[in-house]
Parts: C-alpha cells; structure tokens; sequence
C-alpha cells in the first residue's frame, strides 16, 4: 500500500511540476512574435490622408481610442478628444478582465517607435513586451497590407496631443491572464486587392471593418461559433439593455438577401445626416448601440459596395435576431 501511495506521489509531483513549468513559460516565454520591425515611415499628404480614412471610417480606430457620446445613438465621439482613449471594456460588458483603449495621440506614442506601433496593431504585442487583449482586433490587422497600417500609423502620428494619464492599467481575470499570451501571432500581412476584384476587395475592407467580429456569434469561451460566421446574434450589454448583432448573411428571411446594393449603401449613408436616426428607435426609444454607424457612415461607396458585394457570396444562415432587449425584459427572449 505504500508503495501505491508512493507512485500517486511521484505521479501527482509529476503533474505538479508539469503544470508549473507550463505556466511558467506562457507567462515568460510568450508571447513570442519577435522583435518590432526596424521601420521609419517617410509619409507625405497622400499617405496621411489614406490613413485618416482607414482610422477614422475602415478600421475606425478613433472610434475605440476617442471619448463616445452615449448619449446619441452609436456613441459617436466627443469632438477635440480624438484618440485621447480611456474607452473601457469591462467585465459587465461580458470581457474577462478590464481593458481600456490607450491614448494614441504623439502624447503618448511620442515614446514609441514606428515599428513598435506596427507590432501592436499586428501583432497584438505591446511596447513592453507584454500581450493585448483583442478588443482591438490585430488577428485582423495582421492580415492586412503593410502600407496600410503605416498609413494609419502616419495618421495618428498627426493627431492633436491630449495628455491623458488617467486610463486604467488593463487586467485580465484567471485564466485569461494566462491565455492572453498565447493570442498574438505573428502577422503574416498580405497585398490590398484591387478594386475591380470586387468580391476579393470587399473581403478585404470587410476584414479591416473588423464585421466578423461583431456579427459572428461567439461560444463561452469567445470562439466563433461553426457554422454561424456573419450570421449575427452576438450579445453586448449595454446600460439601456442588451443589444445583438445583425445577421449579415444573403438569407433572405432573417439576413440580407433581399437587401440591393444600393439599400445597403444608403443604409450607412443615412448616418452622415445630422438628424440620423436609427430605425431601432421607432420600437425602443432607449435603444442604442456599440456599432459606430457615424464613422462607417464616411467609407466611400466603393467600399461600402464592395462589402455588400462579398456578402453576397458568404454562406446564408438562418438566424432571425432580436437586435434589442431593453432592460429588466430580458426574459423575454430566453
């Protein structure tokens, strides 16, 4: 009998130590993307210009990075504070952890090099060294082309400096503390299709939108769901209820099949007005959203029909949502 608790011992011991060297090296081995590229960006007005666009109506990076008017359907962002950050993520939002956008005006990447800021956005590794939670999402970012996120990084390279030494450390709660370093992969990156190659294009700009985030639903574990992909029915809570994604789809009963082009196009458009008004509003007078329809209101109709024109081809799902929940009558959707 000794013997067997002797064998349990060195078994357990075993696994302890096996356990322990495991942690130990997520925790100091990873994340490993190699060193920040050595990288000086020359940029000219063109250049500046291209990634205004992209931070501002693609990618919408200032969106995430800049103070949001919760007040106005979308949040869209309080003038004078673009890319100030601060913008949380918290646990009461469903993320493991709290994650505050950080502050990308020269008032604080001033200290970061060119190629630091292109791993980050890549990569998902920061300055430091240290993993990124994928709120922003880099998988994405990392499949882009590379003169695109040196465009975007010219941009905020020119951005007003607002000095914002509040933002809150992020954390990750257990076990995301841990798997968090295994999320950033090297960036592979790729060439930016052209614009005739519509369905190839439009993938493109979708992927940089970061769509599939947002409208592909997730299991408990953040993983999408198989078979679900742009199928819509992801969950955000909000302070005014519970907000769902759209199913993005050409199933024409619960997604956009019956949509045309040009419907879609003007579906964002509408955002640019002034008086926008989302048709939401018409059932649910508190209704808001996390989608920042202003910002995507100003990508050009190219892109816009680019998009529609990939959705086009994407498998149908059918999946009809109910896109709001006001709070406290949750119950009944379940």
């Amino acid at each position: 009998m000794k013997k067997v608790f002797r064998i349990l011992g060195i078994i357990a011991g075993v696994v302890v130590l096996l356990i322990a060297g495991s942690v130990a090296y997520i925790k100091t081995a990873l994340p490993n993307v190699g060193p920040a590229p050595e990288l000086t960006i020359q940029a000219d007005s063109a250049q500046i210009a291209r990634g205004k666009y992209l931070a501002n109506h693609v990618a919408v990076c200032i969106d995430c990075h800049s103070e949001r008017d919760w007040k106005i359907v979308g949040g869209p962002l309080v003038a004078g504070t673009e890319g100030k950050g601060g913008e949380p993520f918290t646990r009461d939002m469903g993320f493991p952890g709290s994650y505050y956008a950080k502050n990308l005006t020269p008032a604080h990447l001033s200290g970061w090099s060119d190629g630091e800021i292109y791993r980050a956005i890549t990569t998902g590794v920061s300055k430091d060294g240290n993993a990124l939670f994928p709120v922003m999402p880099y998988r994405n970012y990392g499949q882009m082309d590379s003169n695109d996120i040196k465009a975007i990084i010219a941009y905020v390279r020119t951005l007003k400096p607002i000095e914002n030494p509040a933002i809150p450390a992020s954390q990750s709660d257990f076990p995301m503390n841990l798997i968090i370093n295994t999320m950033p992969t090297k960036s592979e990156g790729s060439k930016r299709p052209e614009p005739a190659d519509s369905v190839a294009y439009g993938k493109y700009m979708l992927t940089f939108a970061g769509c599939g985030e947002c409208h592909t639903p997730v299991d408990e574990k953040g993983q999408p769901l198989p078979g679900m992909t742009l199928a819509g029915g992801r969950t955000f809570a909000m302070p005014v209820g519970t907000v769902r994604s759209a199913n993005l789809t050409a199933d024409a009963e619960t997604g956009i099949g019956r949509w045309t082009k040009e419907a879609f196009i003007a579906r964002f458009k509408a955002a640019e007005k002034d008086d926008f008004t989302h048709p939401a509003t018409l059932e649910h007078a508190e209704f808001n959203t996390l989608m920042p329809w202003r910002m995507y209101a100003g990508m050009s109709e190219q892109d816009l029909g680019a998009i529609f024109t990939y959705l086009k081809t994407v498998t149908p799902v059918k999946n009809k949502v109910v896109l709001f929940t006001p709070r406290g009558k949750e119950i009944a959707v379940r």
